[in-house]
């Protein structure tokens, strides 16, 4: 059956810092659907309470059935390692073997599926905070890592969409503006020992970090602000699905199957930046494995190149196009650059996905490492994003931030 080419293992991705784009490690080429979500809700976001149960899966398409360790590392509100040790953030081994794995099933392209899930007989986390989980192979090589976040109620918070209040961005930028109440929370100094996280669709390249509180009222920090907590709206994310891998269907162009594989051409797509928006559902840049002809689609769903072609007005010279979501978290890498080809003029890629519904969008990056995320696509106060905050909490004289607080809003009911 179908063997994948090798490419050269990348061990960087590029992560966003307000727009300027550095450098970490990426997905090893041969790891595929990476998911990290929770057992009892439909959340797509790696956000977790402090007990709940979630689960880390992920395929393996050189379907070998490799020795997989996880390991599982505290980190403060910076992402820097934090100074508590492992016994404190973790009862049993943070760092331990993946037991539980398949072989597909009735696919073309063979893979190994490796599920493992938490709070486990090895493994219970008992901190809120930061966290990294790695996935290691037999060499003790990092092949994937993941951020997660787990959350200690102990505030609730406010969350409200606004339009942007600027005139120059008041049609394609939205302002979050939320207030944390502390209850019967005593906080000595709350510009010191409080901290926020913004995030626009669980995307971690997509935050607003550092932010003061702007005043405060009894029981109550506010954050008001206009500019300082203001996205760009974007536009709502493209979509297909091909859970049924030999007909098409919503926005899929043809099928084929090739000498060992099926092949999907998507309908192409054209440069929305000047076009007038258009609402259409989404689910915000996520993907959903499912397989309308096998039983579980953990295992039974199949690999297709799934190939993307996109039209723009002119060439890009000076930047490199991406397509992007949460299909491979977010990542600038290689396997999402697209190409452009002289014969069709259309910049074109093929990338081997996992039978479901996607969402992904085009961006561009430019030769100083600047992603803009709304130059093909456009940008909309109307759009419907979700946005995220979390509220760390490091008391004075403490080792570790502690996450107390989490809200959430939607853009489709935004205040003018």
């Amino acid at each position: 059956m179908n063997t994948l080419k090798k490419l050269v293992f990348q061990v960087f991705i590029i992560f966003l810092i307000g727009s300027q784009l550095i450098y970490s490690q990426i997905d090893a080429d041969h790891i595929k659907t990476v998911m990290l979500k929770s057992n009892s809700s439909n959340s797509f976001a790696p956000i977790f309470r402090l007990g709940e149960s979630f689960s880390l899966s992920f395929d393996d398409v050189e379907a070998d059935e490799k020795d997989y360790n996880y390991k599982i590392e505290h980190f403060d509100y910076d992402w820097n390692k934090s100074q508590v040790s492992q016994n404190e953030y973790v009862i049993g081994f943070n760092k331990n073997r993946i037991r539980n794995y398949e072989n597909s099933f009735n696919t073309l392209q063979y893979y190994t599926h490796y599920t493992i899930s938490f709070p486990n007989e090895k493994t219970q986390i008992i901190l809120s905070g930061n966290y990294l989980i790695s996935v290691l192979n037999e060499y003790d090589e990092v092949v994937f890592s993941r951020k997660f976040v787990v959350v200690n109620p102990k505030t609730d918070v406010g969350v409200t969409i606004h339009r942007s209040r600027s005139i120059e961005t008041i049609a394609e930028k939205q302002t979050v503006q939320f207030v944390v109440n502390l209850a019967n929370l005593a906080i000595n100094n709350p510009s010191q020992e409080i901290k926020v996280v913004v995030m626009q669709n669980h995307n971690w390249n997509m935050t607003i970090v550092n932010l003061p509180p702007q005043y405060f009222k009894t029981g109550q920090i506010v954050y008001k602000y206009d500019k300082e907590t203001s996205f760009w709206g974007g536009n709502e994310f493209l979509n297909f699905d091909n859970k049924i891998i030999r007909n098409t269907s919503l926005n899929i162009r043809n099928i084929y199957l090739g000498a060992d594989i099926f092949y999907t051409h998507l309908f192409t797509n054209e440069e929305r930046s000047k076009l007038p928006y258009t609402y259409f559902p989404d689910i915000n840049g996520n993907f959903v494995v499912r397989n309308l002809e096998g039983e579980n689609a953990s295992i039974d769903a199949d690999y297709t190149w799934v190939h993307f072609s996109l039209k723009t007005e002119n060439k890009f010279t000076d930047k490199d196009i991406y397509v992007y979501g949460n299909f491979n978290n977010w990542q600038i890498a290689a396997v999402n650059k697209m190409k452009f080809n002289n014969r069709t003029g259309l910049y074109e890629l093929p990338i081997l996905l996992k039978q479901g519904f996607y969402n992904y969008k085009y961006v561009t990056v430019d030769h100083k490492n600047n992603l803009n995320d709304y130059e093909i696509d456009g940008s909309f106060y109307q759009t419907e994003n979700e946005y995220t905050v979390l509220v760390y909490y490091r008391k004075m004289g403490a080792r570790y931030d502690e996450v107390i607080g989490i809200g959430s809003a939607y853009s489709d009911v935004i205040k003018q």
